[in-house]
């Protein structure tokens, strides 16, 4: 087996996890203004909201990068990733100046969806 076919799965679901795992140790270090911001945006319940974000960042992060049902873990990144680029990067409701800032975000998203949607239908391959 040739190396990249093996190690490639793994190097590819770390880098998909990384902003993941990332946004989430953010999140609890930062969970006061996390929940500010969270409630800033109108979403109900911003400390569950909060929570249950960190368990999907960190969780699922964690889950893709072992490969430990990735599939299922990619599924619910996906998801919520969605969900994040709808709610906190509506790039078509906010000031002309923060417009293309917030559009980039969004696009993000998008990408890092594309990237999840592949996981999520692929096998986590070999050191999984």
């Amino acid at each position: 087996m040739d190396t990249l076919e093996r190690y490639g799965p793994l190097i590819g679901r770390f880098l998909i996890a990384f902003i993941f795992l990332f946004s989430g140790f953010g999140k609890i270090t930062g969970f006061e203004g996390t929940i500010g911001f969270i409630a800033s945006k109108g979403v109900p319940l911003p400390q569950f909201a909060a929570i249950a974000a960190i368990i999907v960042e960190l969780g699922g992060g964690v889950m893709l990068v072992i490969g430990w049902n990735a599939r299922i873990a990619a599924a619910a990144m996906l998801f919520f990733t969605a969900m994040a680029a709808l709610i906190f990067h509506d790039f078509w409701a906010v000031a002309a100046d923060q417009a293309q800032n917030q559009m980039i975000h969004f696009m993000k998203n998008v990408s890092m969806m594309g990237g999840l949607l592949l996981s999520s239908f692929m096998a986590a391959g070999r050191l999984a």
